[in-house]
């Protein structure tokens, strides 16, 4: 099955969250072959693959990331799957920090991010956008 936007539940439990803390985000995303625009957009035409599509998507969408305090602390390409499945795996993964749950909000819900995210629902196949609080010790696995 492939998830590229929250369900409504999914994002009940989001808001339900502390929204004065530090939130990670771990990013997994799965590319199209080719985009997947709707019928009247401008990009329809210019047959461009998910990874494509997925640069407009930062493009358009970082300065609003910056705006509310977002950052990148973490980026990388799949190389190889030492466990689990191997088939179908992502093509690239990334943790976003967040000042907090309102700032993401702040994002999601500005006009210009909502044009923007039609780049990402094009170019995605398949997704993951998992939340986290982080912890105060790094020193463990546990």
């Amino acid at each position: 099955m492939s998830h590229i936007d929250p369900t409504p539940a999914q994002f009940d439990i989001f808001e339900s969250l502390n929204r004065d803390c530090p939130v990670e985000m771990l990013n997994l995303l799965r590319f199209r072959t080719l985009v997947s625009y709707p019928d009247d957009h401008e990009f329809i035409v210019a047959g461009l693959t998910g990874a494509e599509a997925y640069w407009f998507y930062g493009k358009y969408s970082i300065p609003i990331f910056i705006r509310v305090g977002g950052s990148i602390v973490w980026r990388g390409n799949y190389e190889a799957t030492l466990v689990g499945q191997t088939e179908n795996v992502w093509h690239t993964a990334f943790i976003a920090h967040y000042p907090s749950t309102h700032a993401f909000l702040e994002m999601v819900s500005d006009p210009d991010y909502q044009q923007a995210v039609l780049h990402r629902q094009a170019a995605v196949m398949n997704s993951r956008l998992i939340h986290w609080s982080p912890t105060s010790d790094g020193n463990t696995f546990s």
